[in-house]
């Protein structure tokens, strides 16, 4: 009888699908942190137009236009 190399190969399917796997997932966070990492220390930003917070903006409803409700 013959022995064939595609059973062993059948049999390290799930390692090296979850070996594979990994390396993508590590690659992808790897650019994913990377890319956060470079967005918020940024130096075309600077200090002093980060610090301003703008303040809420209050909007006016009438009278007439309220509803309510018993």
């Amino acid at each position: 009888m013959k022995t064939g190399s595609s059973r062993s190969i059948g049999a390290l399917h799930p390692i090296l699908f979850f070996v594979v796997m990994y390396v993508v997932v590590l690659f992808m966070s790897i650019f994913i942190c990377s890319s956060l990492f470079y967005s918020f220390n940024s130096e075309s930003a600077s200090d002093d137009n980060t610090a301003q917070v703008s303040k809420p903006q209050q909007f006016s409803v009438p009278v007439s236009a309220a509803v309510v409700v018993r």
